[in-house]
């Protein structure tokens, strides 16, 4: 299905918080997503509370996710040119199943009780690699779903997705590991990938737009780098979002390291702020989804305003406090996140998203692999609190330094208008 080239409206974003679910093929992506996207959060927090259990080292938790997010750091580019030139349904599809099968694995050796730290590190290292080819290829395929009319509130919504997911994963699986243990979690995981497989195939192939595939060729790797280097609007965003990933997105160890050497809590309390931080999410990505436009300011806003309230919740002195600091954390790192992946995907030609978004989701999520043991090793050494502002200050400053970049670049314009309503 494509738009009448004519058409003045063709590329006007449609009004509405929820404009995209007209769609029916991204309706099914977007409720299977919401399934796994459940089981994907369950599982998180079983694995960081087994890794934390059978070590009692918050640099193992960091370990295990730097080597979750190490195959993005070390092969994400070329996920880009697999995504770029291959079906995008058929290559999710093959995808979703592998990441299903990886669930099913961890949940026999914890179920079992032969399950080791080196077990996790391993499965954790395959769903890395899996996510390579998986993360890209689900970023460019929004697009297909749903048109350029409605990306941007299609990957708002992809947020708040994913983001209410974590408000119900986390509870389920604070409980599960309390009565039951971790091993349940990773089942209902597992199964969980059944639904976003079942949605591909649902889909109505003629009703995707139309993209251009990128042929067979070499050097398309590079010709992306020459590509994003090229253009000031791609390339800073997309550096900050590479600070803001390595050292401002360590919820897994801090939030961990918090609940079990601050406030001597339990999994219940971690599942808990980890609720808590998807609450303000699940908001910041629906504020985001009623937007027909963003713009780079909004984007730098974004992410200082989330550095200095990490930086303010390291500092609090009562749970109570620190908790609802959780709420506004997580508006604000969603608005960022939101903010910059549709600003850079509305920024590309069609034909080079796969390979830009796979450079996003490298410097964003590939990050972690430097920051994770570097943040786990401050938090084990100094204390929760000192690595939890660290992450924070390194934030605010990245986004001071790129928007001072920006403002130089002639790429954006400091406003302030205090007129009611604005």
């Amino acid at each position: 299905m494509t738009t009448p080239a004519g058409d003045p409206a063709a590329g006007r974003p449609r009004g509405g918080t929820f404009s995209s679910l007209r769609v029916r093929n991204y309706r099914l992506f977007a409720t299977g997503a919401v399934i796994s996207n459940t089981g994907t959060w369950m599982s998180r927090i079983a694995q960081d509370w087994l890794v934390l259990s059978l070590t009692g080292s918050s640099t193992a938790v960091g370990i295990t996710t730097a080597l979750q997010f190490l195959p993005m750091l070390l092969f994400g580019l070329y996920g880009g040119v697999i995504a770029d030139r291959c079906p995008k349904r058929g290559l999710l599809m093959l995808t979703q199943g592998a990441l299903g099968l990886c669930g099913l694995a961890l949940a026999a050796l914890t179920l079992s009780g032969q399950v080791q730290v080196w077990h996790v590190y391993v499965i954790a290292f395959l769903l890395g690699m899996v996510t390579v080819v998986d993360n890209p290829t689900r970023q460019a395929f929004v697009v297909e779903m749903v048109g350029p009319r409605d990306l941007r509130n299609a990957v708002s919504l992809n947020s708040a997705n994913f983001q209410s997911a974590r408000l119900v994963g986390p509870a389920v699986a604070g409980v599960l590991i309390t009565a039951v243990g971790s091993g349940w979690a990773f089942l209902l995981n597992g199964l969980s990938f059944g639904a976003p497989l079942i949605g591909l195939l649902m889909m109505r192939p003629g009703e995707l737009h139309k993209v251009e595939r990128a042929p067979r060729g070499k050097g398309q790797l590079r010709e992306g780098l020459r590509y994003v280097a090229g253009r000031p609007d791609l390339i800073w965003p997309i550096v900050l979002v590479g600070f803001i990933g390595t050292f401002g997105f360590n919820f897994p160890i801090w939030l961990s390291a918090f609940a079990d050497g601050v406030f001597h809590a339990g999994p219940g309390t971690y599942g808990l702020l980890n609720t808590l931080i998807a609450v303000g999410s699940v908001t910041g990505a629906l504020l985001a989804a009623r937007r027909t436009a963003t713009r780079q300011r909004l984007l730098i806003g974004a992410a200082l305003m989330f550095g200095l309230l990490e930086i303010a919740a390291a500092l609090a002195p009562e749970f109570w406090l620190f908790a609802a600091l959780m709420v506004p954390i997580g508006i604000f790192s969603l608005t960022f996140n939101v903010t910059a992946n549709s600003n850079v995907q509305l920024a590309t030609d069609p034909a080079m998203r796969g390979r830009v978004m796979s450079l996003f989701m490298m410097v964003f999520v590939g990050g972690t692999p430097l920051g994770g043991p570097l943040v786990g090793w401050l938090t084990d050494t100094y204390g929760a609190r000192v690595g939890f502002a660290a992450g924070g200050l390194v934030s605010a400053a990245a986004a001071v330094a790129v928007g001072l970049i920006l403002v130089r670049a002639g790429g954006l314009r400091v406003k302030v208008d205090l007129r009611p309503g604005r």
